[in-house]
């Protein structure tokens, strides 16, 4: 089930819909990949940024937004997912983690493969790294959609998180 997610939690930076006429909104959708072993989530960091964001991008022409999350994930990790395999997590507004001055919009899934290995990143993927579900509040080079809205959502969905 998907819920739209306008307004920010008390503890988070502010921003909403009524803010992105203000300024340019980027629409992305991102992919939450978790680990096997631990259930812990893969974030990637781009090429020529400092903060970590889930395996992800911006639609091509026409694409839905579950497709965009299947093409950017093999693009950026050579895994080929099917929209079948891909649970909406939510949708929501938040400030884009790279690009000052900008909203974001984004869709984010849930893969329901669970990774036994680490991918190798291709594409303009700098690094990986798995982030733990419990205290992403605290990690201050998490993109704020990682850590203010989808990851905390994700923690929520229970059978996601291992402990």
């Amino acid at each position: 089930m998907s819920a739209s997610h306008d307004a920010l939690p008390a503890s988070g930076p502010a921003s909403a819909p009524d803010d992105d006429a203000a300024r340019p909104v980027i629409k992305v959708t991102g992919v939450v990949l978790r680990r096997a072993s631990d259930g812990h989530v893969l974030m990637v960091r781009k090429r020529g940024t400092s903060m970590f964001m889930f395996p992800g991008g911006k639609p091509e022409a026409g694409e839905s937004a579950v497709e965009t999350g299947v093409r950017e994930v093999r693009e950026e990790l050579g895994i080929e997912l099917s929209p079948e395999e891909m649970t909406p997590v939510g949708e929501w507004h938040s400030d884009a983690a790279n690009e000052p001055g900008h909203g974001l919009h984004s869709h984010v899934f849930v893969s329901s493969v669970p990774l036994t290995e680490t991918p190798a990143p291709a594409a303009e993927i700098d690094e990986l790294r798995w982030q733990p579900l419990d205290g992403v509040e605290d990690v201050e080079d998490l993109a704020p959609l990682a850590r203010w809205y989808a990851l905390p959502a994700v923690r929520g969905m229970g059978s996601w998180s291992h402990r």
